[in-house]
C-alpha cells in the first residue's frame, strides 16, 4: 500500500496569532482553534495547516505530512527508515515517522485504529 500524497503541513510557532494571521492573509481559512495556542487554517480542498505554538525557548519546526489510508495494511519498502512506529495521538489519528535520505523527518498519518470487538 502506498501513501495518498500530501495531507497536512505541521508548522510549531512562537505565536500563534501572528501565525494564524499570515495564513489567512494568504487565503487560509481558520477551519477550528484550540484553546491551547494551535488550530487548523485550510485553503480550498488542498492540505491543512495546522498550526502550534511552542515555547521561544525552542526552535519552530516544520514537517509535512503524508496521508495512509489504512496505518495497519501500510508497508514501509526497504529504503525507507521507520523512526517511529505508527502511534495513536491524542487529536484521533496515527502517526507513523520516517527519515529520508537527506534526514529529513516525514509523519505518515491514518486513521485512527480500529475498536476491539
Amino acid at each position: 500500500m502506498a501513501t495518498e500524497g500530501i495531507e497536512a503541513v505541521f508548522l510549531e510557532t512562537h505565536n500563534w496569532g501572528k501565525s494564524a494571521r499570515f495564513f489567512q492573509a494568504l487565503g487560509f481559512k481558520l477551519e477550528f482553534e484550540t484553546d491551547h495556542n494551535s488550530g487548523q487554517l485550510r485553503n480550498g480542498d488542498g492540505p491543512y495547516v495546522f498550526i502550534a505554538e511552542v515555547p521561544e525557548s525552542q526552535k519552530p519546526e516544520m514537517r509535512v505530512v503524508l496521508k495512509v489510508p489504512d496505518g495497519d495494511a501500510f508497508r514501509p519498502g526497504p529504503d525507507v527508515e521507520v523512526v517511529t512506529p505508527f502511534e495513536d495521538t491524542h487529536f484521533g489519528t496515527r502517526l507513523l515517522t520516517v527519515r529520508d535520505p537527506d534526514g529529513r523527518l516525514w509523519n505518515l498519518q491514518a486513521p485512527a485504529g480500529k475498536e476491539p470487538q
